[in-house]
């Protein structure tokens, strides 16, 4: 199974490098690269459906995860807690993660797409792997753009904000009028360590990964093929950078007051877990089947619709 280093889309490379050089140096002129992002959109359409899929299925996991990480409790108890939020709570806070990313998705595999075409065509001698891992970065720090709508999902999912907050406008009302535009992105330093280091390790080993699972020679196998290499490698990166997540869980459950250091915040965790790595790690076990599931769906969907549209 012919895959690049960094899975760019089978046969594409040799036909986008040609029709990239064409250009010359006017491809970077505001119509000519117009053009380009414009000419390849259905990588942002076949992702933005793949992870709007994903959110339906997965979010009440995703509610117990939150409660983990935010709290350090047992599943059992988070899953208690939903229970007595009631089942009219149980999407509560679906709406922004939903539009977040279904975006953010959109994001990471259309501007993947775009830088690489954009870089491999000015870079010249700078090996492609090089070229990919600072498009994959790229994009991926373009996602934290919409680190507003994961940090009214946290509130809403929040049950100490339940009686404070009605819903997304709400928040949003709330944050922008009382605090302004700069507490509608608390969180964002973990976001970003977590978005740009995560996207080029994700473009970087699903070729490789890929190519060591048994060859599909028919769509449902491919579906399978493209839902274990996505799965695992989801998986594999959730556990990776699960901390960041419990640091921006934890940042972003605090409305108004100071804004605390990446680290500061982690540290605040740590001792109040008592130093203990497995208590940092709460509910990591989740955030794997969790990861598993839905970068299995993400990266299925968005295969099988890219041969689709």
């Amino acid at each position: 199974m012919a895959v690049s280093t960094m899975d760019s889309e089978s046969g594409r490379t040799p036909q986008t490098q040609a029709t990239l050089t064409e250009g010359g140096p006017s491809l970077l002129s505001t119509g000519a690269l117009s053009a380009r992002l414009g000419s390849d959109g259905k990588h942002y359409v076949c992702g933005s459906i793949a992870a709007f899929t994903n959110i339906v299925v997965t979010f009440p996991i995703q509610k117990v995860l939150f409660r983990q990480q935010l709290h350090g409790v047992l599943a059992s108890e988070a899953v208690r807690q939903l229970q007595r939020d009631g089942l009219r709570n149980l999407y509560r806070g679906l709406l922004p993660p939903l539009l977040q990313k279904s975006t953010t998705v959109a994001i990471m595999f259309g501007l993947y797409e775009d830088f690489s075409r954009v870089l491999l065509d000015r870079a010249g001698g700078v090996p492609e792997l090089v070229t990919r891992s600072f498009a994959a970065a790229l994009a991926g720090t373009a996602e934290a753009i919409l680190t507003p709508f994961e940090r009214v999902q946290t509130l809403l999912q929040d049950h100490r904000h339940h009686g404070r907050f009605n819903n997304t406008a709400h928040i949003f009302r709330t944050l922008l009028t009382e605090y302004g535009v700069r507490e509608c992105y608390r969180g964002l330093v973990p976001i970003l360590l977590r978005n740009g280091p995560s996207n080029v390790l994700f473009f970087g080993l699903r070729g490789p990964i890929k190519e060591q699972l048994p060859e599909a020679t028919s769509q449902a196998g491919h579906l399978v093929v493209d839902f274990v290499c996505g799965g695992v490698l989801g998986a594999a990166l959730g556990i990776m950078f699960y901390p960041l997540n419990v640091v921006k869980s934890r940042a972003q459950s605090q409305v108004g007051g100071a804004f605390q250091p990446c680290r500061e915040v982690l540290l605040t965790v740590w001792r109040e877990r008592g130093g203990s790595l497995a208590m940092l790690f709460r509910g990591a076990h989740l955030n794997y089947h969790r990861s598993l599931l839905s970068w299995g769906i993400i990266n299925a969907t968005y295969e099988l619709l890219l041969k689709l549209i």
